[in-house]
C-alpha cells in the first residue's frame, strides 16, 4: 500500500509539472486523454475477472448528461461535484443490470452491454430536453466558486483532471491487489474453483460492473468539462469500441499503462486526422495488430516484467545463512 501511495503522489507531481510546462493544445488533448482513460481503466478491471463490456459508453454518456444537466439546469459548477455526480450516476444506472449481466460470459456478456449503450443512444437522439441529436453546450466549471481567468482554464481543469485520475487510479491499485480483486483473477482462470473457495462469480463479476461505472461515469463528467459540449455520440457503439481498444492495447497488468494508452490514442489520432484524415483508422489498427504480435499481454507487460523479474530472482535466491550441498 506504501508503495503505490508513493507511486500516486509522484505521479501527481509530475502530470501537474508537466502540465504547467506543455503547450496549452498538448493539455487540453492530455485532459481529455485522462478523462477517457478511466473508463478504459474500469474495462481493465472486468478484464481481469474474464469479460470485457462493449458498451461502456452507456455509463460515459449517464456521467457526462448528469454533469451537464446539473451545471445548466442546477447551477452546480463546481468541477469535483460534477465530477462525483457523473460516478454516482454511472453507478446508478448500471447497477439494475449488473445482477442480470453477471449470469453471462464471452460475446453475450458483450453485446448485452452494447445493447444497453445502444438504447440510450437512442433513447438521446429523440429525447428535445436532451438537446436531440445535437446535443447541447456546457460552461466553463469552477474550483469551489473560483472561476479561473481565461489563459489557466486549461491547466486549472488538467490539475482537477490529473487529481483525481491519480486518486482513482491508486484505488484501483489496491483493489487490484486486495482478496476481492485477486479472485477476479481466478474468475477469469477457473471460475469453479473460485466457487469451491466460498466466494460467489456472479458476485465477484457484478461488483466489477458497477465499479467500471463508477470510473466509467467519472470520466463522462470530466470529458464533458474538457470538451465544453455533450451529445449522444458518447453512448454511440464507436465511442465504447474506443474504450476497448484502449483497454486491449494497455492489458491487464498495469493501470499506469492504461492512461498512458489512452493518451497515445489522442496523439495518433490527432496527428494522424490531421496528416490522413481518411486513413488515421488504418494506422490506429496497425499499431494494435503489432501491439497483439509481439506484446499479447498488452504495453502494461511492459511494466510489470521487471516486478516479476525481481520476484523470481527473490525467491529463487539462496537463504541467509544456509549451506550449499555439493
Amino acid at each position: 500500500m506504501q508503495r503505490t501511495l508513493l507511486a500516486t503522489g509522484v505521479g501527481l507531481v509530475l502530470l501537474l509539472a508537466a502540465g504547467w510546462l506543455a503547450p496549452r493544445w498538448l493539455v487540453s488533448l492530455a485532459t481529455l486523454a485522462l478523462a477517457n482513460g478511466l473508463v478504459s481503466l474500469g474495462i481493465v478491471v472486468m478484464m481481469r475477472s474474464g469479460v470485457v463490456p462493449f458498451g461502456q459508453g452507456l455509463v460515459f454518456a449517464a456521467g457526462g448528461y448528469a454533469a451537464a444537466l446539473l451545471f445548466n439546469k442546477a447551477g452546480l459548477t463546481d468541477m469535483l461535484l460534477l465530477s462525483a455526480v457523473g460516478g454516482v450516476a454511472g453507478f446508478l444506472v448500471a447497477a439494475p443490470f449488473a445482477p442480470l449481466l453477471a449470469r453471462y460470459r464471452g460475446i453475450f456478456f458483450a453485446m448485452l452491454t452494447l445493447a444497453l449503450s445502444m438504447v440510450l443512444y437512442g433513447l438521446l437522439m429523440k429525447t428535445e430536453t436532451m438537446g436531440g441529436s445535437d446535443g447541447f453546450n456546457v460552461g466553463r466549471a469552477t474550483l469551489f466558486g473560483w472561476k479561473a481567468p481565461d489563459a489557466k482554464s486549461h491547466y486549472l481543469l488538467w490539475a482537477v483532471t490529473a487529481t483525481i485520475a491519480c486518486v482513482l487510479t491508486g484505488l484501483v491499485r489496491l483493489y487490484c491487489d486486495s482478496q476481492r480483486g485477486l479472485l477476479s483473477l481466478g474468475v477469469r482462470d477457473n471460475e469453479l474453483r473460485v466457487e469451491y473457495l466460498g466466494s460467489s462469480v456472479a458476485n465477484i463479476v457484478a461488483w466489477n460492473y458497477v465499479i467500471a461505472a463508477a470510473l466509467g461515469g467519472v470520466g463522462g463528467a470530466l470529458a464533458v468539462m474538457a470538451l465544453g459540449h455533450i451529445d449522444p455520440n458518447f453512448s454511440y457503439w464507436t465511442t465504447s469500441g474506443e474504450f476497448v481498444f484502449v483497454a486491449i492495447l494497455a492489458g491487464h497488468h498495469s493501470v499506469v499503462a492504461v492512461l498512458a494508452s489512452s493518451f497515445v490514442l489522442e496523439i495518433v489520432r490527432s496527428f494522424s486526422s490531421s496528416y490522413f484524415p481518411n486513413t488515421w483508422q488504418l494506422a490506429l489498427g496497425l499499431f494494435l495488430l503489432l501491439v497483439i504480435r509481439f506484446l499479447p499481454d498488452g504495453l502494461g507487460s511492459l511494466l510489470a516484467r521487471p516486478a516479476f523479474l525481481r520476484r523470481r530472482a527473490e525467491r529463487s535466491a539462496p537463504v541467509a545463512g544456509s549451506e550449499v550441498l555439493p
